[in-house]
């Protein structure tokens, strides 16, 4: 009789009930960074920081050493333990109403800097946590609490692309944009994450992974809707791609 492969929870991963709506994809990034924690040794190492957005409570979930930060200051924080515990595995853990609107400075410059941390990057196009308003990446003609006739870029600007952003800048070594829309997308997500945990072990600097995600809730859809619509609208304004690996130079 051949042997069956048993799905089992990561011992990084708390055995608690998540507080995520249904179809969130917080819960599957949670995952994916617990099993790349067991399976990279990554666990006893690890200090995550969580902003304020619907992860604040992240460390409720992961195993580990967590701290939460002020509102778009994670990354800021994040360089204070890693310059003080270079021997440390610093994860910083944003949403996209946190990272690329309250806290975009205190990231492009830590990128700027070359900071050896490594940041993962919700992005579902809307602020959560606060009541569904307009976020720095809500897509043109987009309906939030903030925006109720739809993004209007002509007032109110264009969605910020931040992977491209970090692009330009000389010092960080992985640049990726991957997207949870469907159980092959998540495979390619873990890959991506593992790749970035990497770079920062191997000391060569930012890491980035940004990942367009659901948000059933305020994007007003059940969550198998959700997910098409990640990878039918939201992925054509922000391509998946890697931007930039240098874990193999």
């Amino acid at each position: 009789m051949s042997e069956i492969a048993l799905y089992t929870r990561p011992q990084s991963l708390e055995d608690v009930s998540m507080h995520y709506c249904p179809g969130c994809g917080h819960g599957i990034v949670h995952k994916l960074i617990a099993e790349l924690m067991d399976e990279m040794d990554l666990r006893d190492k690890t200090v995550a920081v969580a902003p304020v957005g619907c992860s604040v409570i992240a460390y409720e979930y992961w195993d580990v050493d967590c701290t939460e930060a002020a509102h778009g200051r994670a990354p800021a924080v994040a360089t204070g333990i890693k310059r003080f515990r270079p021997d440390a595995f610093v994860l910083v853990y944003q949403g996209d109403g946190d990272l690329a609107s309250i806290g975009i400075a205190e990231t492009i410059y830590a990128a700027n800097r070359g900071e050896n941390f490594t940041t993962i990057f919700i992005n579902n196009t809307i602020y959560g946590m606060t009541g569904g308003q307009m976020a720095p990446t809500t897509l043109p003609g987009q309906v939030t609490t903030t925006s109720p006739t739809g993004r209007d870029v002509a007032t109110m600007g264009y969605p910020i692309r931040m992977c491209e952003i970090y692009d330009t800048l000389e010092a960080p070594s992985f640049i990726a944009r991957t997207m949870l829309d469907s159980p092959g997308g998540i495979r390619k997500t873990k890959t991506l994450i593992r790749k970035a945990f990497e770079a920062q072990v191997a000391g060569q600097g930012f890491s980035v992974v940004e990942i367009l995600s659901p948000c059933p809730t305020y994007m007003r859809m059940d969550p198998i809707q959700a997910m098409k619509h990640i990878k039918d609208k939201v992925s054509e304004y922000f391509p998946v791609k890697i931007f930039r690996d240098r874990t193999a130079e």
